[in-house]
């Protein structure tokens, strides 16, 4: 649902970093046809906002889910905890198995119970059992950040049903950026953030072969005065400008003095790595995190997973008495499986996707983000594309 109180601050129209500035270097790796996570084949989205003025109410939600049948074929997965000041369920099941056999979610703070049920109650609605109440083992992964400067946190407006309806409607379609789903009502680097995305396409070694690495982030961290954007020290560039100028700091920058924030990461790649090589790579978004200017600070709720769609990972299935099922696997009789990976000496350029991914992915959260108005009038402006565009052109190194 659109809302009155989101415009847009600048002449130019909201666009990402490549189309503003069509010469910048952000790696050395070509992006994927969408430049997305949605690059990924086979990794499906849905972004859902929520709007109402009259309660002040400004967040929303948004679902990825690792293939179509995700409760059948499970991808290996792995997790870095960047700084912990935040939660992400079902990250003890897939630091214990190194598999992901649910949708991902992310939202705000206060809304993780409303999403934890939806994925539930999808679960039961289209894969459920009556001995057990789901077929299936599997624990929802719900992750968030905090929006309550700009959205009413105490409304409770996300609803189990909102995340069900994202859950049927995910779509291999670009990944909406900005003040889009979980990013809605987020604020990052001085500005409005939200959520973005970006994909890397890296060569493989046997001819003709290449693999997508793609990040999708939702971006509710840092300061302006710690804004880089690809190398250039923008933030402080602008500080500099406002304080020789007598201009006060930005509401977004007081809005962070006491709460840092937080930022969610998620990387999608089809390359077979195991659950040891997904955690690896998770970290390397660590590395595109600090390229902009996060620091992982004390209240910063900084976590990351990576999956890979490569392998079909079974699913544990609860057997419903009476039914004609197949046999049951012996827990007591190892029964071998058989799975492709990646040599870890070749994975180097996985890991520089990952990262260049995460940067460009934050950039895209920013550029595309609009001013807000939210909750109890809180203000918050979007990046200035026009200024951007000028000091960029001003500093950048032309390669």
């Amino acid at each position: 649902m659109a809302s009155s109180t989101t415009t847009s601050s600048t002449t130019t129209p909201r666009q990402r970093l490549r189309d503003l500035v069509p010469d910048i270097y952000l790696g050395v790796w070509p992006t994927g046809p969408k430049n997305s996570l949605t690059d990924v084949p086979g990794v499906l989205v849905h972004t859902q906002e929520l709007h109402d003025d009259d309660r002040g109410v400004h967040t929303g939600v948004t679902t990825i889910l690792p293939r179509h049948n995700w409760a059948e074929s499970g991808c290996y997965a792995g997790i870095f905890r960047f700084n912990g000041a935040g939660d992400l369920t079902g990250s003890h099941f897939v630091e214990e198995s190194g598999k992901v056999a649910s949708p991902i979610v992310l939202t705000n703070t206060l809304s993780v119970g409303a999403a934890y049920q939806g994925i539930l109650e999808y679960c039961v609605a289209h894969h459920g059992n009556r001995e057990m109440g789901v077929g299936f083992f599997s624990v929802p992964v719900v992750g968030e950040t905090f929006d309550g400067y700009l959205n009413n946190l105490a409304a409770f407006a996300v609803r189990s049903s909102d995340v069900v309806r994202g859950i049927a409607e995910a779509t291999d379609d670009p990944v909406k950026e900005g003040n889009r789903g979980g990013g809605t009502g987020m604020i990052s680097l001085g500005h409005k953030g939200g959520t973005g995305s970006s994909s890397r396409i890296v060569e493989g070694a046997a001819d003709g072969t290449k693999y997508t690495v793609a990040a999708l982030v939702q971006a509710n961290f840092g300061s302006l005065r710690n804004l880089h954007i690809a190398g250039v020290p923008y933030g402080r560039i602008v500080a500099a400008e406002r304080a020789a100028a007598a201009k006060p700091p930005p509401e977004a920058d007081k809005a962070k003095e006491e709460r840092d924030g937080s930022i969610i990461i998620i990387i999608a790649t089809d390359a077979p790595l195991h659950p040891r090589q997904c955690e690896r790579l998770a970290k390397r978004a660590t590395v595109g995190l600090s390229r902009v200017g996060g620091y992982g600070q004390n209240p910063s709720g900084d976590i990351f997973l990576a999956f890979s769609t490569a392998n079909h990972v079974p699913v544990q299935k609860f057997n419903e008495a009476g039914k004609d099922v197949p046999p049951v696997i012996d827990p007591f009789k190892p029964l071998v499986h058989g799975v492709d990976v990646v040599n870890d000496e070749s994975i180097n350029g996985l890991f520089e996707a990952a990262a260049d991914a995460t940067e460009e992915a934050i950039y895209n959260a920013l550029c595309m983000a609009e001013t807000l108005t939210g909750f109890h009038g809180h203000k918050i402006e979007a990046l200035d594309l026009d200024k951007l565009k000028a000091v960029l052109d001003k500093h950048l190194v032309k390669v």
